[in-house]
């Protein structure tokens, strides 16, 4: 053979590896999603739809380089199945896992210690021990916390500001008593908070325990059968559990109402402010990346929301007779007319 057409058929040879490993399909990785919400809440939509857009712009996709397995625990408080579903979670051996609300930290903590784990909507993860500390979590669990305490006041502020008129508000939370910490524990710091405030303002505050679509109406009923009254609906699962009924009965009993979620204003309600969740979970796909590139949860620090909305439903306004204030109109993020 020729020393030329040799060398050119080794370099054919030591070709081929190369074409073979391009043409090969990209590695499959895997990661697992926990929510405690039922699959077809429009928020959890809304909240996974912004993940896996974060996803995709970080250039995953699923079923090219990415599988996703979910577990949805659909009733707020039910322990066992959040345990449960955590645990089938984790023997499915993800690489990384997402927690949405509250108690889906604890649940995957119980079930590993080792498979990191990204909050979207922590709550108070220093003192619930998820983590060490913010700046170094230490462990197996980073992410981001669904809010500050210190927030909550402003949904008093907000109200009185809406209609000056309320002197008796009715706090929406959830049990300040149960077997899943994070929710009693959100609703204590949330009243503390509210409960400041509205000293300032001379209102009277009225706890309304959101455990069931019964009592709430009860509750809601009863508490409306005095004048001058108002709700703060705050951040609880369960309410997001019975938007409709609580809108309903809102309007029903012409209650101003401020809520810790967007999605009650898109229906109907008056007014939310809060952070802006579905950019939690955007941030969150950021970290989901930063772990399956090779980083360490422990050395992620835990972030606090960086965008707060305040959404005004004017249609609703109308209907309760309340004049928003041009002030507050031009502080709104949104505006729906």
């Amino acid at each position: 053979m020729r020393r030329r057409a040799f060398i050119t058929l080794l370099g054919g040879v030591a070709a081929w590896p190369l074409a073979a490993r391009a043409q090969q399909p990209d590695v499959m990785r895997r990661i697992g999603v926990l929510m405690n919400t039922a699959a077809d809440e429009p928020e959890a939509q809304a909240r996974l739809t912004a993940f896996m857009q974060g996803l995709q712009e970080l250039g995953w996709a699923v079923g090219r380089n990415l599988r996703v397995d979910y577990r949805w625990s659909p009733v707020p408080g039910d322990l066992a199945r959040l345990q449960k579903d955590a645990a089938e979670l984790v023997a499915l051996r993800p690489e990384v896992i997402l927690a949405g609300v509250g108690a889906t930290t604890r649940a995957l903590q119980q079930a590993t210690r080792t498979i990191p784990v990204v909050m979207a909507q922590g709550i108070d993860p220093v003192g619930n021990s998820y983590v060490e500390s913010l700046a170094r979590p230490g462990g197996n669990t980073t992410g981001f916390i669904q809010f500050e305490y210190s927030f909550a006041g402003k949904w008093m502020e907000l109200l009185k500001e809406v209609a000056p008129s309320v002197t008796r508000v009715g706090v929406l939370r959830e049990p300040a008593a149960g077997v899943l910490r994070e929710p009693a524990a959100a609703a204590i710091g949330q009243w503390a908070m509210i409960q400041a405030v509205a000293q300032s303002l001379g209102a009277e505050l009225k706890p309304i325990d959101a455990r069931d679509a019964d009592e709430l109406e009860r509750s809601i009923t009863a508490f409306a059968r005095a004048p001058n009254g108002g709700l703060i609906v705050a951040v609880s699962a369960a309410a997001l559990t019975h938007r409709d009924l609580i809108i309903t009965l809102a309007a029903r009993y012409r209650l101003p109402t401020v809520y810790a979620y967007r999605v009650f204003v898109t229906y109907g309600g008056l007014m939310t402010y809060g952070p802006d969740i579905p950019s939690q979970y955007r941030r969150a796909a950021g970290y989901v990346d930063r772990i399956l590139k090779g980083e360490s949860a422990a050395d992620l620090p835990v972030q606090a929301p960086t965008k707060y909305e305040l959404v005004i439903n004017l249609k609703t306004a109308k209907t309760l007779d309340l004049t928003v204030p041009d002030g507050l109109l031009a502080r709104a993020t949104e505006v729906i007319e």
